[in-house]
């Protein structure tokens, strides 16, 4: 794995999986990943609702955000 790539660490120290990594793996791991390219098919709601509308909400403050509606 490599650091811009395949992940980043954000302001807390945490690893922030991208949405290539997701999308090499192939499938949603039901955690509601921030850079989830399969639209959270996997993860309950109603966790996936809000992890939705946070997305879309990122999405319009960051506009080069890659998402699965980017794809």
């Amino acid at each position: 794995m490599e650091k811009g790539i395949d992940y980043i660490i954000d302001e807390h120290g945490k690893w922030v999986f991208t949405a290539k990594y997701h999308q090499e793996r192939g499938y949603c791991c039901g955690e509601a990943c921030k850079h989830c390219p399969f639209d959270y098919e996997s993860v309950p709601e109603p966790i996936k609702t809000k992890a939705t509308l946070i997305r879309n909400n990122l999405s319009k403050s960051m506009p080069n955000a890659i998402h699965a509606k980017d794809n």
